[in-house]
């Protein structure tokens, strides 16, 4: 129930943030199609609204906790995109995953090399060798320990 509670004032602050934009896009239109004081009336009411949601969002930020990982807070901090940062991150998680899967593919061939050699070289502890080799997530192959 926790987490429906933290998320809901997300959400307020969310909606909060669309209307301040909203505010801010509708003084950007009429600031370019100023006629005088036909606009007027509209652009004060505008930025009255405008004032009355940020004065609203300042008030819930301490009731809102979102955890940001420091490193984001400094890319952003220095000017540059944080959707550029999230690309690079997840390109370099693929990256390593990618690596350790190479690495657990190399170390599962060698175990299974090794077990297989082992039996070939000390045939009475094929059971022993099996057991430990299944019990570690492995497989010996009978086709090949009998071959050999």
């Amino acid at each position: 129930m926790a987490p429906s509670n933290s998320a809901a004032p997300v959400a307020v602050a969310e909606e909060h943030m669309k209307e301040i934009v909203q505010s801010l896009y509708n003084l950007i239109v009429q600031g370019y199609d100023h006629q005088g004081a036909l606009t007027v009336g509209a652009m004060k009411r505008d930025i009255q609204h405008l004032i009355e949601q940020l004065v609203k969002l300042s008030q819930m930020a301490p009731d809102v906790h979102i955890n940001i990982p420091p490193e984001v807070t400094q890319y952003v901090e220095s000017a540059r995109n944080p959707d550029i940062f999230t690309r690079e991150f997840v390109e370099t998680v693929q990256r390593m995953n990618q690596l350790l899967k190479g690495r657990q593919e190399a170390y599962r061939l060698l175990q299974e090399t090794l077990a297989r050699d082992f039996i070939q070289g000390v045939p009475e502890l094929k059971d022993d060798i099996t057991k430990v080799v299944e019990a570690t997530g492995g497989k010996v192959s009978p086709t090949k320990a009998a071959n050999t």
